[in-house]
């Protein structure tokens, strides 16, 4: 069993909370299982390069192009395709065609707000 304890001012312990085997059970039915915890693991791997985070910022402000990408962030545009790729692959950026130019867009507004929860955390 598990046990969470915290050390009280005169040194004595005070126990916080005891695990039973019921709650352990009932734990490990909530958590998710390895399938969906590699899934997420993969998803977070999206934002753990700062090419693609300069890229999902640009996206956040409007939809663009990989030229104007390339312009505004300074990195070759083989880059910015490539990193695209990994976060259309991810189901994060979506694109639509305007003639020969595909303009890209954050898939889902939920991927503006977690980035936004970060930054006014750090």
């Amino acid at each position: 069993m598990l046990k969470k304890f915290r050390l009280l001012q005169g040194g004595s312990v005070e126990k916080l909370l005891r695990i039973t085997e019921r709650n352990k059970f009932e734990m490990m039915n909530m958590l998710p299982g390895e399938e969906v915890t590699s899934k997420l693991a993969l998803y977070f791997q999206n934002f753990s390069d700062q090419t693609r985070i300069k890229i999902l910022s640009c996206l956040s402000i409007m939809d663009m192009c990989v030229n104007d990408l390339s312009c505004i962030l300074g990195i070759n545009q083989t880059t910015i395709s490539h990193q695209l790729k990994t976060l259309k692959d991810q189901d994060i950026v979506d694109y639509r065609r305007e003639g020969k130019v595909l303009i890209y867009r954050l898939k889902a507004e939920s991927v503006q707000e977690m980035m936004m929860y970060a930054v006014n955390v750090i």
